[in-house]
């Protein structure tokens, strides 16, 4: 059981509703996959962006008509049809692995092979996903929320993680797998599936389109005054501004 100040989930509460007014929530689902489809789709999208993780998804689907076909296939074939993603020499051999892990755990593989993690608690239901080789929390909390299943389970990408380490709510220390708990902590438990995933958004677009990983826009930035990083920014930059030599233009 991770421990939360009263503060601190008052900053992440404010945090939230801050951004949510900012980048437009309720944000619609991007996925509507089943939970094993969805696993195949979030392993394909570790350090993969959107569009080309998306792309090898779509080709492994067009290549291969089940899940089984996959596994079962020459990996040299799962490779090639994956190769839009970034190693894909790595992701082929270990995608088919966890299906074959699968299969031995749940029996046949099909598209509602892991729906009854929809019967467990969040917690067991990662713990399940996680015992698989190469699933960690990221995987696992896209699974749940990301698929059909719509489960209460908080992913922490680079973006989010970026974000919640400048303004204070994890310490800079804390890598990202380790910062899904915390991070999670800090939201109420009763917050259902649309409210985590809209905190997951909205913190990652904050990422993308406001607080860049380098030259962040903080002039711009609707929760400026909860961020420290943004604050010591800005008040660096004023007096490096004030003593600047005037240009001609100027004089």
């Amino acid at each position: 059981m991770v421990e939360v100040s009263d503060a601190l989930r008052e900053r992440a509460l404010l945090v939230h509703a801050r951004l949510c007014a900012a980048y437009g929530c309720p944000i619609a689902f991007f996925h509507d996959l089943d939970p094993l489809s969805e696993l195949v789709s979030s392993l394909l999208s570790h350090r993969t962006k959107n569009r080309d993780s998306g792309r090898a998804f779509r080709q492994l689907r067009e290549r291969f008509p089940t899940w089984g076909a996959v596994r079962d296939a020459a990996t040299a074939d799962v490779e090639a049809a994956i190769a839009p993603a970034t190693w894909p020499e790595q992701k082929a051999p270990r995608i088919q692995a966890i299906l074959r892990e699968v299969t031995a755990r749940v029996g046949e593989l099909h598209e509602g092979s892991l729906d009854f993690l929809a019967e467990l608690p969040v917690p067991e239901a990662r713990g399940w996903l996680e015992t698989l080789g190469g699933v960690g929390p990221k995987t696992s909390a896209a699974v749940l929320l990301f698929s059909r299943l719509r489960r209460p389970a908080l992913p922490v990408d680079s973006h989010h993680h970026r974000v919640a380490v400048r303004l204070g709510l994890i310490p800079a220390s804390v890598d990202v797998g380790p910062a899904h708990r915390l991070l999670e902590a800090q939201l109420p438990p009763e917050w259902d599936a649309q409210t985590v995933y809209d905190n997951h958004e909205a913190l990652m677009l904050h990422g993308q389109r406001c607080c860049f990983h380098l030259n962040p826009a903080c002039g711009r930035c609707p929760v400026l005054d909860l961020c420290p990083t943004g604050q010591a920014r800005l008040a660096a930059a004023a007096p490096a501004a004030a003593t600047a030599p005037a240009t001609a233009e100027s004089a």
